[in-house]
């Protein structure tokens, strides 16, 4: 994944955190891994349902070498996307927050990010 300059990144003991200089919002992303077999539409769909604590509008999607879902949603002042995306027996949870009223300001640059996901 491409960090551009403006951002930081740190790896921390089971995720790794993003974010902006500017402190709008932040990354962060954890890993899940199967023992066996790849991950499928279907499964990473299924497992974002049955995660979210709210009911929410999944949109599928790919990023980089991934596929899988996003959605979006807003908490206690807090503006939140998640996506589920998977490649092979890998999948990732991505989270971005930022304080409501910073909502869509780092969208472009979040998704600009993301989309340069590569499997090692």
């Amino acid at each position: 994944m491409a960090v551009p300059p403006e951002w930081w990144a740190e790896s921390e003991e089971e995720s790794i955190l993003i974010g902006d200089h500017d402190g709008v919002g932040c990354i962060e992303i954890s890993t899940l891994h199967k023992d066996e077999g790849e991950f499928s539409r279907e499964e990473v769909a299924q497992i974002a349902r049955d995660e979210a604590e709210q009911q929410l509008q999944w949109e599928t999607l790919s990023l980089g070498e991934f596929f899988g879902v996003r959605a979006d949603y807003q908490e206690e002042g807090v503006a939140i996307r998640e996506w589920y995306l998977a490649n092979g027996s890998m999948m990732l949870f991505i989270t971005y927050s930022c304080d409501e009223e910073n909502r869509g300001m780092d969208d472009a640059a979040v998704d600009e990010i993301l989309d340069t996901l590569l499997l090692s």
